[in-house]
């Protein structure tokens, strides 16, 4: 096993107001703050403070979907003649992965497309500061980054530790402001990335008590955070299960319910999170067979009572996956979302080269096993 950990990391609500000292004393003359529209409001202080600093910044807010090449190369064209010290992520998945490369590629001699797959990417010149306004991808101190290849419209996935931050800070007070419907989908892509750490065929026992402990946080303060968004306890604790997920990624990561989900977005641009949430009891129900033990350790955590029986146990942990579902208002079929029937076996098709995650799955998960668990969840 091997895991990297940010240089730094600083958890806490109210811990945005410490970042700009904290980028003043990086001694940079240029900060690029890759971000979102919606956030600027709150960012304007930040924002001063570093220019009364003596600190240049540049702004781009132009990631607004899951990103592809072209939104990545449309960024490095700001970025590259502003040539900024710090890169600043503050956002989204979406936002902290393309962060994360632009800082890789500033002063690369490497191409993206030399370095997509894992462990290609030779080094990172620049700082790189993350910020997290979501609780749900981890990106902020993951070794990861996905793009959607616009040649052949698949996700691809980057993997190196010059991705993982210098410096990391989660402010959860940053999310009181998500709507329920993203709390909601974006919480239970947090879930997955821990339930899917856990339940992973090269799962590690270091992980394990970052993964459980994750299933247990987001499952227990998920729906107070959806239901009212201002719950600076609930938003803090889905905060810390969102992060705990992220360091699953690096040493163990995902497996078949990322794999079946990335055609979901690159096909008909369903968001990840939601995509994770609608197949993810379907691919429990597959994957049980395969690791019942680890399922049902996985129920408790999501707080059903143990049976004597495990694989009793890990269905009702299916059944409770369900209930916190219907409970954050998400959808609980493809047809629901817009999803044609006619559409599985290209899907299946396309999920399949995922092989990165599908070899992590405990159960080997054919054409014909993505189709069945594609038509179970229409």
């Amino acid at each position: 096993m091997t895991i990297y950990f940010p240089g730094k990391l600083v958890f806490g609500n109210g811990k945005l107001a410490g970042l700009a000292g904290e980028l003043v004393s990086l001694r940079p003359e240029r900060v690029m703050l890759v971000t979102i529209d919606p956030l600027m409001g709150v960012l304007r202080g930040l924002i001063s403070e570093l220019e009364g600093a003596g600190v240049r910044v540049a702004v781009s807010t132009g990631i607004v979907q899951e990103p592809t090449y072209e939104d990545f190369h449309r960024l490095m064209a700001e970025a590259s003649p502003f040539n900024p010290d710090v890169v600043l992520g503050i956002g989204g998945g979406s936002v902290l992965d393309v962060a994360k490369l632009v800082a890789a590629q500033l002063d690369n001699e490497q191409s993206l497309e030399e370095y997509v797959g894992i462990g290609l990417l030779k080094g990172r010149a620049k700082k790189l500061v993350c910020v997290p306004a979501t609780s749900g991808t981890g990106s902020e101190v993951s070794p990861n980054a996905i793009l959607v290849d616009n040649r052949d419209n698949q996700k691809k996935g980057i993997i190196s530790p010059f991705l993982v931050p210098d410096i990391v800070y989660v402010d959860p007070l940053l999310t009181v402001s998500v709507p329920p419907a993203i709390t909601a989908a974006t919480g239970l892509d947090a879930l997955t990335h821990c339930l899917e750490a856990y339940t992973n065929k090269f799962a590690q026992p270091l992980i394990d008590v970052y993964a459980i402990e994750g299933v247990r946080l987001i499952a227990e303060h998920l729906v107070p955070a959806v239901r009212q968004g201002d719950d600076a306890y609930a938003r803090s604790q889905v905060a810390m299960g969102s992060l705990l997920g992220g360091f699953c990624l690096g040493p163990v990561n995902t497996a078949a319910v990322h794999a079946l989900s990335y055609p979901l977005g690159s096909s008909f641009h369903l968001p990840h999170g939601l995509s994770n949430a609608l197949l993810l009891p379907y691919v429990m129900e597959f994957n049980i067979p395969a690791a019942v033990e680890r399922y049902a350790d996985v129920a408790v955590a999501l707080g059903v009572e143990r049976r004597w029986d495990a694989l009793e146990t890990a269905l009702k942990g299916v059944e409770k996956i369900r209930e916190l579902s219907r409970e954050c208002g998400i959808p609980m079929s493809l047809k629901e979302v817009g999803i044609p029937l006619e559409a599985v076996p290209e899907m299946a098709e396309a999920a399949m080269k995922i092989t990165r995650l599908l070899n992590n799955n405990p159960r080997p998960v054919t054409v014909e096993d993505a189709m069945t668990i594609y038509k179970a969840a229409y």
